[in-house]
């Protein structure tokens, strides 16, 4: 955390709890296994079937952002970026809706986010640059944590320290992250050092 001087963060299955079923979502709009479920809507040429897509991937969310709960050790660790005055954000692939209640539900103190309606998906690093750019922060001394791949692409695509949350097993792109935690005790420590 020596050079950091601001954080960024996922929001699903990083700092909040997340029980979106992929493969259920999938099935639903008729996305192949291997494709992006929001590059594979955003290219649909029929509006309708675009507009049910979208719809059915909306409604998943909002469903999911009624039950979404902090991430042991995630506010704490939150709230320790707060404390020493760490600029912080939130960069989601949900949609605006979504992402506002699970912040509010969980009385988040991060107020910049910035969602799929605002900037490309990750791993398009586009919403990471923003962010250094509202900062007026070189993108090295921001880190972004996340817990899929698209996260690590993203950070690693924008130039900035790059931390992967794998609680469980470690995935097969877990090397491509510059750190990888299981817990965000691990983070806490280092910014109370």
């Amino acid at each position: 955390m020596k050079n950091i001087k601001g954080v960024i963060f996922d929001l699903d299955g990083t700092l909040v709890s997340s029980s979106l079923d992929f493969q259920w979502l999938r099935q639903q709009v008729n996305c192949p296994d291997e494709d992006d479920i929001l590059t594979f809507t955003a290219q649909l040429q029929d509006p309708y079937l675009k507009d049910r897509a979208n719809s059915i991937i909306e409604q998943h969310e909002l469903d999911d952002a009624h039950q979404a709960s902090w991430i042991p050790g995630a506010k704490l660790f939150v709230d320790c970026l707060n404390q020493n005055n760490y600029p912080m954000a939130i960069v989601t692939r949900n949609f605006q809706e979504a992402a506002q209640i699970k912040i509010r539900n969980n009385a988040m103190p991060i107020t910049r986010i910035i969602t799929r309606e605002e900037a490309p998906a990750k791993p398009d690093p586009t919403a990471l640059l923003m962010i250094a750019s509202e900062w007026r922060l070189k993108p090295e001394h921001i880190m972004y944590v996340g817990d899929f791949r698209y996260d690590i692409e993203a950070a690693n695509n924008a130039g900035m320290h790059s931390c992967l949350f794998a609680p469980e097993e470690l995935p097969d792109y877990a090397h491509q992250a510059d750190q990888v935690i299981r817990h965000f005790d691990e983070l806490t420590t280092l910014i109370n050092r």
